[in-house]
Protein backbone atom coordinates (compact mmCIF):
# COMPACT_ATOMS: atom_id res chain seq x y z
CA UNK A 1 0.00 0.00 0.00
CA UNK A 2 1.96 3.08 -1.19
CA UNK A 3 1.58 6.42 0.60
CA UNK A 4 1.51 9.44 -1.69
CA UNK A 5 1.64 12.89 -0.03
CA UNK A 6 0.42 14.49 -3.26
CA UNK A 7 -2.24 11.92 -4.07
CA UNK A 8 -5.37 10.55 -2.44
CA UNK A 9 -4.92 8.06 0.38
CA UNK A 10 -7.27 5.11 0.75
CA UNK A 11 -6.62 3.03 3.87
CA UNK A 12 -8.67 -0.07 4.62
CA UNK A 13 -6.54 -1.73 7.32
CA UNK A 14 -4.76 0.56 9.79
CA UNK A 15 -3.14 -2.30 11.69
CA UNK A 16 -1.55 -3.58 8.51
CA UNK A 17 -0.49 -0.03 7.62
CA UNK A 18 1.31 0.27 10.96
CA UNK A 19 3.09 -3.04 10.39
CA UNK A 20 4.07 -2.22 6.80
CA UNK A 21 5.48 1.23 7.57
CA UNK A 22 6.80 0.75 11.10
CA UNK A 23 4.26 3.14 12.61
CA UNK A 24 3.74 2.62 16.35
CA UNK A 25 0.14 2.20 17.63
CA UNK A 26 -1.07 5.00 19.88
CA UNK A 27 -3.05 2.81 22.30
CA UNK A 28 -0.13 1.80 24.58
CA UNK A 29 0.56 5.50 25.24
CA UNK A 30 -2.98 6.55 26.18
CA UNK A 31 -2.23 6.55 29.92
CA UNK A 32 0.61 9.04 29.32
CA UNK A 33 -1.64 11.77 27.83
CA UNK A 34 -2.84 14.60 30.02
CA UNK A 35 -6.62 15.08 29.65
CA UNK A 36 -6.74 13.50 26.18
CA UNK A 37 -9.51 14.83 23.92
CA UNK A 38 -12.00 12.49 22.26
CA UNK A 39 -10.05 12.12 19.02
CA UNK A 40 -7.16 10.64 21.00
CA UNK A 41 -9.26 8.52 23.39
CA UNK A 42 -11.22 6.97 20.52
CA UNK A 43 -8.27 6.09 18.32
CA UNK A 44 -8.94 8.66 15.59
CA UNK A 45 -5.26 9.41 16.17
CA UNK A 46 -4.20 5.82 15.61
CA UNK A 47 -0.41 5.83 15.30
CA UNK A 48 2.79 7.72 15.95
CA UNK A 49 6.55 7.87 15.60
CA UNK A 50 8.50 8.62 18.80
CA UNK A 51 5.61 10.45 20.48
CA UNK A 52 6.82 9.04 23.80
CA UNK A 53 9.76 11.47 23.57
CA UNK A 54 7.37 14.43 23.41
CA UNK A 55 5.10 13.07 26.15
CA UNK A 56 8.16 12.67 28.38
CA UNK A 57 9.07 16.33 27.77
CA UNK A 58 5.51 17.36 28.67
CA UNK A 59 5.61 15.32 31.88
CA UNK A 60 8.95 16.83 32.89
CA UNK A 61 7.99 20.39 31.95
CA UNK A 62 10.74 20.50 29.32
CA UNK A 63 10.50 22.59 26.13
CA UNK A 64 8.89 21.00 23.09
CA UNK A 65 7.16 22.11 19.90
CA UNK A 66 4.17 21.09 17.82
CA UNK A 67 4.52 21.79 14.11
CA UNK A 68 2.18 21.38 11.17
CA UNK A 69 0.84 23.41 8.28
CA UNK A 70 -1.75 23.95 5.61
CA UNK A 71 -1.57 24.09 1.84
CA UNK A 72 -3.47 27.30 0.95
CA UNK A 73 -5.67 25.99 -1.84
CA UNK A 74 -9.10 26.47 -0.23
CA UNK A 75 -11.10 26.86 2.97
CA UNK A 76 -10.61 24.86 6.16
CA UNK A 77 -12.37 21.50 6.01
CA UNK A 78 -12.77 18.66 8.51
CA UNK A 79 -9.28 17.24 7.94
CA UNK A 80 -7.61 20.57 8.69
CA UNK A 81 -9.98 21.04 11.64
CA UNK A 82 -8.70 17.81 13.21
CA UNK A 83 -5.06 18.78 12.71
CA UNK A 84 -5.64 22.23 14.22
CA UNK A 85 -7.42 20.77 17.24
CA UNK A 86 -4.41 18.57 17.85
CA UNK A 87 -2.01 21.51 17.49
CA UNK A 88 -4.07 23.54 19.96
CA UNK A 89 -4.12 20.60 22.40
CA UNK A 90 -0.32 20.32 22.43
CA UNK A 91 0.12 24.09 22.49
CA UNK A 92 -2.04 24.31 25.62
CA UNK A 93 0.19 21.68 27.23
CA UNK A 94 3.08 24.13 26.87
CA UNK A 95 4.36 23.50 23.36
CA UNK A 96 5.58 26.12 20.93
CA UNK A 97 3.07 26.06 18.06
CA UNK A 98 4.68 26.41 14.63
CA UNK A 99 2.27 26.66 11.70
CA UNK A 100 3.40 26.73 8.11
CA UNK A 101 1.49 28.19 5.17
CA UNK A 102 2.75 25.83 2.46
CA UNK A 103 2.45 28.23 -0.46
CA UNK A 104 5.47 26.77 -2.28
CA UNK A 105 3.83 23.35 -2.23
CA UNK A 106 0.53 24.91 -3.35
CA UNK A 107 2.35 26.39 -6.34
CA UNK A 108 4.28 23.23 -7.22
CA UNK A 109 1.49 20.70 -6.64
CA UNK A 110 -1.66 22.68 -7.44
CA UNK A 111 -0.35 25.53 -9.62
CA UNK A 112 -1.83 28.14 -7.27
CA UNK A 113 -0.14 31.53 -7.86
CA UNK A 114 1.51 33.06 -4.80
CA UNK A 115 -0.77 36.11 -4.76
CA UNK A 116 -3.82 33.86 -4.79
CA UNK A 117 -2.47 31.59 -2.06
CA UNK A 118 -1.69 34.66 0.06
CA UNK A 119 -5.36 35.67 -0.01
CA UNK A 120 -6.49 32.13 0.77
CA UNK A 121 -3.96 31.94 3.62
CA UNK A 122 -5.50 34.96 5.34
CA UNK A 123 -8.76 33.04 5.66
CA UNK A 124 -6.91 29.88 6.73
CA UNK A 125 -5.10 31.71 9.52
CA UNK A 126 -8.33 33.37 10.66
CA UNK A 127 -9.73 29.83 10.93
CA UNK A 128 -6.71 28.71 12.95
CA UNK A 129 -7.03 31.63 15.37
CA UNK A 130 -10.77 31.05 15.73
CA UNK A 131 -10.08 27.41 16.61
CA UNK A 132 -7.76 28.41 19.44
CA UNK A 133 -4.24 28.70 17.99
CA UNK A 134 -2.39 31.20 20.20
CA UNK A 135 0.03 33.36 18.16
CA UNK A 136 1.62 34.61 21.39
CA UNK A 137 2.92 31.07 21.96
CA UNK A 138 3.42 30.29 18.32
CA UNK A 139 4.99 31.17 15.01
CA UNK A 140 3.13 31.39 11.69
CA UNK A 141 4.91 31.88 8.39
CA UNK A 142 4.70 31.48 4.62
CA UNK A 143 7.24 29.12 3.06
CA UNK A 144 7.96 31.62 0.29
CA UNK A 145 8.83 34.34 2.81
CA UNK A 146 10.77 32.33 5.40
CA UNK A 147 14.45 32.61 4.53
CA UNK A 148 15.55 30.09 7.15
CA UNK A 149 13.37 27.37 5.63
CA UNK A 150 14.68 27.95 2.11
CA UNK A 151 18.27 28.03 3.33
CA UNK A 152 17.84 24.79 5.27
CA UNK A 153 16.31 23.10 2.23
CA UNK A 154 19.33 24.16 0.18
CA UNK A 155 21.72 22.76 2.78
CA UNK A 156 19.79 19.51 3.11
CA UNK A 157 19.83 19.03 -0.66
CA UNK A 158 23.56 18.39 -0.62
CA UNK A 159 22.98 15.18 1.32
CA UNK A 160 20.24 13.85 -0.96
CA UNK A 161 20.54 12.15 -4.34
CA UNK A 162 17.98 11.93 -7.12
CA UNK A 163 17.84 8.18 -6.50
CA UNK A 164 16.79 8.84 -2.89
CA UNK A 165 14.01 11.20 -3.94
CA UNK A 166 12.74 8.73 -6.52
CA UNK A 167 12.79 5.91 -3.97
CA UNK A 168 10.71 7.96 -1.51
CA UNK A 169 8.33 9.77 -3.84
CA UNK A 170 8.47 8.02 -7.19
CA UNK A 171 9.24 9.83 -10.42
CA UNK A 172 8.13 13.48 -10.09
CA UNK A 173 9.05 16.82 -11.58
CA UNK A 174 11.90 18.64 -9.86
CA UNK A 175 9.58 21.24 -8.35
CA UNK A 176 7.91 18.63 -6.15
CA UNK A 177 11.28 17.23 -5.06
CA UNK A 178 12.31 20.77 -4.09
CA UNK A 179 8.98 21.23 -2.32
CA UNK A 180 9.67 18.05 -0.32
CA UNK A 181 13.01 19.46 0.84
CA UNK A 182 11.21 22.66 1.86
CA UNK A 183 8.76 20.60 3.92
CA UNK A 184 11.60 18.78 5.65
CA UNK A 185 12.98 22.20 6.53
CA UNK A 186 9.55 23.20 7.86
CA UNK A 187 9.48 20.15 10.12
CA UNK A 188 12.96 20.83 11.52
CA UNK A 189 12.59 24.63 11.77
CA UNK A 190 11.43 24.62 15.45
CA UNK A 191 14.72 22.97 16.44
CA UNK A 192 16.90 25.88 15.34
CA UNK A 193 18.57 28.08 17.96
CA UNK A 194 16.23 30.94 16.98
CA UNK A 195 13.45 28.91 18.61
CA UNK A 196 15.57 27.79 21.58
CA UNK A 197 16.20 24.44 19.94
CA UNK A 198 16.96 21.71 19.53
CA UNK A 199 13.87 20.34 21.23
CA UNK A 200 11.43 17.43 20.79
CA UNK A 201 8.87 18.25 18.10
CA UNK A 202 5.63 16.49 17.21
CA UNK A 203 4.07 16.83 13.75
CA UNK A 204 0.34 15.97 13.52
CA UNK A 205 -0.51 14.82 9.99
CA UNK A 206 -2.68 12.51 7.96
CA UNK A 207 -0.98 9.18 7.33
CA UNK A 208 -0.53 10.03 3.63
CA UNK A 209 2.14 12.54 4.73
CA UNK A 210 4.35 9.87 6.32
CA UNK A 211 6.90 9.97 3.45
CA UNK A 212 7.72 13.56 4.46
CA UNK A 213 8.05 12.52 8.12
CA UNK A 214 10.37 9.61 7.33
CA UNK A 215 12.45 11.84 5.05
CA UNK A 216 12.72 14.51 7.76
CA UNK A 217 13.80 11.95 10.34
CA UNK A 218 16.52 10.72 7.98
CA UNK A 219 17.73 14.28 7.38
CA UNK A 220 17.70 14.95 11.14
CA UNK A 221 20.12 12.04 11.61
CA UNK A 222 22.38 13.20 8.78
CA UNK A 223 22.62 16.78 10.07
CA UNK A 224 22.59 16.02 13.78
CA UNK A 225 26.24 16.91 14.28
CA UNK A 226 25.76 20.38 12.78
CA UNK A 227 22.36 21.31 14.26
CA UNK A 228 21.80 18.85 17.12
CA UNK A 229 18.49 17.77 15.60
CA UNK A 230 16.26 15.33 17.47
CA UNK A 231 14.35 13.08 15.03
CA UNK A 232 10.89 14.66 14.80
CA UNK A 233 7.95 12.76 16.24
CA UNK A 234 4.64 12.45 14.42
CA UNK A 235 1.03 11.50 15.05
CA UNK A 236 -1.24 10.10 12.35
CA UNK A 237 -4.99 10.43 12.14
CA UNK A 238 -7.47 8.23 10.37
CA UNK A 239 -9.11 9.36 7.15
CA UNK A 240 -12.84 9.89 7.48
CA UNK A 241 -15.08 8.59 4.73
CA UNK A 242 -16.97 11.01 2.51
CA UNK A 243 -20.45 12.01 3.66
CA UNK A 244 -21.81 10.27 0.58
CA UNK A 245 -20.17 6.99 1.59
CA UNK A 246 -17.15 7.36 -0.71
CA UNK A 247 -13.77 6.14 0.66
CA UNK A 248 -12.65 9.66 1.67
CA UNK A 249 -13.66 13.29 1.56
CA UNK A 250 -12.44 14.88 -1.66
CA UNK A 251 -12.66 18.32 -3.25
CA UNK A 252 -13.43 16.53 -6.51
CA UNK A 253 -16.69 15.34 -4.93
CA UNK A 254 -18.54 18.28 -3.31
CA UNK A 255 -21.18 16.04 -1.68
CA UNK A 256 -18.47 14.16 0.20
CA UNK A 257 -17.39 17.03 2.47
CA UNK A 258 -18.06 20.55 3.66
CA UNK A 259 -15.83 23.46 4.63
CA UNK A 260 -15.99 25.58 7.76
CA UNK A 261 -16.75 28.66 5.65
CA UNK A 262 -19.58 27.04 3.69
CA UNK A 263 -23.18 28.31 3.64
CA UNK A 264 -24.96 26.55 6.55
CA UNK A 265 -27.88 25.72 4.22
CA UNK A 266 -25.48 23.84 1.94
CA UNK A 267 -23.98 21.97 4.90
CA UNK A 268 -27.41 20.98 6.18
CA UNK A 269 -28.39 19.68 2.73
CA UNK A 270 -25.27 17.50 2.60
CA UNK A 271 -25.84 16.15 6.10
CA UNK A 272 -29.50 15.36 5.48
CA UNK A 273 -28.48 13.45 2.34
CA UNK A 274 -25.48 11.71 3.91
CA UNK A 275 -24.95 7.95 3.68
CA UNK A 276 -26.07 6.03 6.77
CA UNK A 277 -26.29 2.50 8.07
CA UNK A 278 -30.08 2.67 8.11
CA UNK A 279 -32.43 -0.06 6.91
CA UNK A 280 -34.57 0.07 3.78
CA UNK A 281 -37.76 0.96 5.68
CA UNK A 282 -38.71 2.52 9.00
CA UNK A 283 -40.33 -0.77 10.00
CA UNK A 284 -37.08 -2.71 9.41
CA UNK A 285 -35.12 -0.04 11.25
CA UNK A 286 -37.30 -0.39 14.34
CA UNK A 287 -37.22 -4.18 14.21
CA UNK A 288 -33.57 -4.81 13.25
CA UNK A 289 -31.87 -1.60 14.33
CA UNK A 290 -29.41 0.46 12.32
CA UNK A 291 -25.75 -0.21 11.61
CA UNK A 292 -23.80 2.78 13.03
CA UNK A 293 -20.48 1.30 11.86
CA UNK A 294 -21.59 2.08 8.29
CA UNK A 295 -23.02 5.52 9.07
CA UNK A 296 -21.10 8.67 8.11
CA UNK A 297 -23.25 10.74 10.48
CA UNK A 298 -22.15 8.57 13.41
CA UNK A 299 -18.55 8.74 12.18
CA UNK A 300 -18.81 12.53 12.02
CA UNK A 301 -19.81 12.55 15.69
CA UNK A 302 -17.10 10.06 16.64
CA UNK A 303 -14.39 12.12 14.93
CA UNK A 304 -15.50 15.69 15.60
CA UNK A 305 -18.80 16.67 17.15
CA UNK A 306 -19.54 14.61 20.28
CA UNK A 307 -16.89 15.03 22.97
CA UNK A 308 -18.69 13.06 25.70
CA UNK A 309 -18.05 9.31 25.39
CA UNK A 310 -21.24 8.38 27.26
CA UNK A 311 -23.32 10.50 24.90
CA UNK A 312 -21.70 8.85 21.88
CA UNK A 313 -22.31 5.38 23.35
CA UNK A 314 -25.97 6.24 23.95
CA UNK A 315 -26.25 7.41 20.33
CA UNK A 316 -24.73 4.11 19.20
CA UNK A 317 -27.07 2.00 21.35
CA UNK A 318 -30.23 3.83 20.28
CA UNK A 319 -29.30 3.30 16.64
CA UNK A 320 -28.49 -0.37 17.17
CA UNK A 321 -31.73 -0.99 19.04
CA UNK A 322 -33.88 0.74 16.44
CA UNK A 323 -34.99 3.47 18.84
CA UNK A 324 -34.16 6.26 16.40
CA UNK A 325 -34.67 6.66 12.65
CA UNK A 326 -31.97 8.09 10.40
CA UNK A 327 -33.88 11.27 9.51
CA UNK A 328 -34.36 12.14 13.18
CA UNK A 329 -30.69 11.44 13.95
CA UNK A 330 -29.47 13.44 10.95
CA UNK A 331 -31.55 16.44 11.97
CA UNK A 332 -30.21 16.37 15.53
CA UNK A 333 -26.60 16.07 14.37
CA UNK A 334 -27.11 18.75 11.71
CA UNK A 335 -28.29 21.17 14.42
CA UNK A 336 -25.14 20.45 16.43
CA UNK A 337 -22.84 20.83 13.43
CA UNK A 338 -24.50 24.05 12.23
CA UNK A 339 -24.27 25.58 15.71
CA UNK A 340 -20.52 24.89 15.70
CA UNK A 341 -20.06 26.18 12.13
CA UNK A 342 -22.06 29.38 12.66
CA UNK A 343 -20.20 30.19 15.88
CA UNK A 344 -16.91 29.45 14.14
CA UNK A 345 -17.75 31.69 11.20
CA UNK A 346 -18.53 34.57 13.57
CA UNK A 347 -15.18 34.10 15.34
CA UNK A 348 -13.37 33.77 12.01
CA UNK A 349 -14.74 37.11 10.84
CA UNK A 350 -13.43 38.80 13.97
CA UNK A 351 -9.92 37.38 13.40
CA UNK A 352 -9.57 38.32 9.71
CA UNK A 353 -7.70 41.58 10.34
CA UNK A 354 -5.24 39.93 12.73
CA UNK A 355 -4.77 37.09 10.25
CA UNK A 356 -4.04 39.57 7.47
CA UNK A 357 -1.37 41.26 9.61
CA UNK A 358 0.25 37.88 10.32
CA UNK A 359 0.25 36.70 6.69
CA UNK A 360 1.42 40.01 5.27
CA UNK A 361 4.06 40.58 7.95
CA UNK A 362 7.62 41.51 7.09
CA UNK A 363 9.82 38.98 5.30
CA UNK A 364 12.28 37.12 7.54
CA UNK A 365 15.88 37.83 6.64
CA UNK A 366 18.02 35.64 8.93
CA UNK A 367 20.13 33.24 6.84
CA UNK A 368 21.73 29.91 7.73
CA UNK A 369 23.90 29.76 4.62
Amino acid sequence: MPLDPWGEAKVEDYERLCRDFGIQPIKPLLAEFRDPPAFIRRGVIFGHRDLDVVLKAIKEGAPFAVMSGIKPTGDFHLGTLLTMREIVYFQRLGGLGVYCIADIEAYEDNNVPFEESREIAIGNIADALALGFDPRRGYIYRQSKERKVKDLAYLFGRGVTLATMTAIYGERHMGLYMSALIQVADILLPQLKDFDGPKPTVVPVGVDQDPHISFARDIAHRFRERFGFIPPAATYHKIMRGLDGSPKMSKRNPMSYFTLNEDPKSIKWKLMNAFTGGRATAKEQRELGGIPELCTIYELCLFYFVEDDKELLEMYKRCRQGEVLCGECKLKVAERVLKFVEEHQDKRQRYLEQAKNIVEGEDREVSYL
